[in-house]
């Protein structure tokens, strides 16, 4: 049986791989696995307001579909992301109302926009965290004795072909150590 893992949001940055794009840094919780997702702009303000508490001066697109759900009383339950194909992460999100539960297609990036105003739990299946994840990795300037990294570069990237192109990137601009870790990467992912 392949059990569900609950993830996190870590972070929010602009996207290495995609101009335009943001990533969606997720972390298994209770655990070190990490999962990168791109996502559009309009999710990652949703997601980004969200998580810092802000209310935008209108409701967004998300708020609006919170606030018709509460007013039908209904919540989401959870969001799940059970598949993945080329790159793309796929998801439904559970709503109850009353004593019947819906399942729904989503895009993932809706699901955890949702989910946070929610506080609804995000899962993943833990067959795809192990395929599509990236370990944090110790670089060679980290201090061992504080576990600090000083401004060390964190890899942040959905596939493989990204991180190849990273690579290439890094090797262009003899950033060796950065080319080291994404090596390291792509290796741990084939």
């Amino acid at each position: 049986m392949n059990k569900k893992v609950e993830l996190e949001v870590i972070d929010i940055s602009n996207s290495q791989a995609q101009i335009g794009a943001f990533a969606l840094l997720l972390g298994e919780k209770d655990g070190t696995r990490q999962l990168p997702v791109i996502i559009g702009t309009a999710e990652a303000q949703a997601t980004a307001i969200c998580l810092k508490g802000a209310k935008a001066p209108r409701p967004l697109t998300h708020d609006l579909f919170y606030s018709s759900l509460s007013a039908l009383g209904a919540k989401l339950l959870r969001a799940v992301i059970y598949k993945v194909e080329e790159g793309v992460f796929y998801s439904h999100i559970y709503i109850r109302q009353n004593e019947e539960i819906v399942r729904l297609d989503s895009r993932t990036s809706d699901a955890i926009a949702l989910s946070l105003r929610f506080k609804s739990p995000i899962y993943i299946y833990d067959s795809i965290l192990e395929r599509e994840c990236i370990r944090p990795t110790r670089f060679p300037h980290q201090d061992a004795a504080t576990h600090e990294e000083s401004s060390s570069p964190k890899i942040k990237y959905a596939s493989t072909a990204d991180l190849e192109e990273a690579l290439n990137k890094a090797i262009r601009d003899e950033n060796y150590e950065l080319a080291a870790c994404l090596r390291d990467e792509l290796k741990r992912k084939k």
